[in-house]
This record gives structure tokens, C-alpha cells and sequence, in this order.
């Protein structure tokens, strides 16, 4: 392979990589819990910006069930937020030959 080929293949991968994080920086994902009476959002790249919980998913007599729910929205936005960077910044090795990536 050229050598001049392969900088300017790394170089505009580098470019690209760059805007699709500010892209992802600038995304929104929520996740739920119970039916929606949490929600979770986050940016794409993991940054938490709000909680909101249903007044009807607070019972003082059972503070576990609570903190279960805001847990597994977290978990769901997670596994949102990893899927849409996957998605966004899977492909950026594939096409330059090098060998491991």
C-alpha cells in the first residue's frame, strides 16, 4: 500500500472520527424503568443531564424499589448509549488494511 495513500486515509479517518464524537457529544438517549415511571437521559458519550421520577413510583415505605428503578434506567440508557456509539464509531478502523483493527 502507499505509504501517501495511507496518511491521507489516517488523516481524513481522524477528521471524521473527530466530528462523529462531537455528534455524539451533542446526542440525547433515555432510558426507562417501570413502565416509564423513571427515565434517564444522557448524551451519547455517557454525560447523565436528567432523572425524572413519576411522583407514583415514590413509596416512602419501600425505598429499594426506588433506587431498583433509577438503577435499571441508567442500565437501559447504557446499553442505548453503547449500541448508538457502536453505531456511530464501529466503522471507522474497517477499509485501511492494517492488520488488528
Amino acid at each position: 500500500m502507499d505509504m501517501n495513500k495511507m496518511m491521507k486515509q489516517v488523516a481524513k479517518m481522524q477528521t471524521d472520527m473527530m466530528k462523529a464524537q462531537e455528534e455524539l457529544a451533542s446526542e440525547e438517549i433515555e432510558g426507562t424503568a417501570g413502565g416509564g415511571l423513571v427515565k434517564i437521559t444522557m448524551t451519547g458519550t455517557g454525560e447523565v443531564t436528567a432523572v425524572s421520577i413519576a411522583p407514583s413510583a415514590i413509596d416512602p415505605d419501600d425505598p429499594s424499589l426506588l433506587e431498583d428503578l433509577v438503577l435499571a434506567a441508567i442500565h437501559d440508557a447504557s446499553k442505548a448509549q453503547q449500541a448508538l456509539t457502536q453505531e456511530r464509531l464501529g466503522g471507522f478502523t474497517g477499509g485501511l488494511g492494517l492488520p488488528g483493527l
